[in-house]
């Protein structure tokens, strides 16, 4: 079996042992119900006490055969307004990115941990929205509304 096969069924047992309250990491299915170990759908909540508190968030998780050497693409489905989430849904994370702090050792449950993190510390000196980034920035009480809002609208029951 492949390195990246060998290590998604380890993170997957891994998780099925201990994950965080609230949180779902799932291989997702093809069209014809077989799982596609390349490919998860997770669900990760906004964390209790935070701006993101009270929804519940579908992303996507892609790994390439690289993996673990190289990270997975994390993508948020609907995508969220957000100064780190690219309007394609890629999140903008620097232990997702090999040429900052990806290491072959981060877990999927680290992965998903630094991206709630994200939701409520947002990094303004790495923007992938211009739209969030400067709401964020210039005014804080309007994105946090707009946040409110999209929760809302977004949000999917576990």
């Amino acid at each position: 079996m492949e390195i990246w096969k060998q290590r998604i069924m380890m993170e997957r047992k891994n998780w099925r042992k201990n994950h965080p309250h609230g949180f779902v990491a799932k291989i997702a299915k093809d069209n014809d119900g077989n799982l596609t170990l390349n490919h998860w759908i997770c669900i990760i909540p906004g964390k209790k006490g935070g701006l993101w508190e009270g929804g519940n968030f579908v992303l996507h998780m892609t790994f390439p055969e690289e993996y673990p050497n190289k990270a997975p693409k994390c993508q948020f489905a609907p995508v969220l307004f957000h100064p780190n989430v690219y309007p394609s849904g890629t999140v903008c994370l620097s232990i997702l990115n090999e040429d900052e702090d990806w290491m072959p050792s981060i877990s999927i449950k680290e992965i998903l941990l630094g991206i709630q993190n994200l939701l409520d510390h947002p990094n303004p000196d790495s923007p992938a929205q211009t739209e969030p980034y400067y709401l964020y920035v210039d005014n804080p009480a309007r994105y946090a509304q707009t946040v409110k809002d999209q929760i809302k609208k977004i949000s999917v029951k576990v």
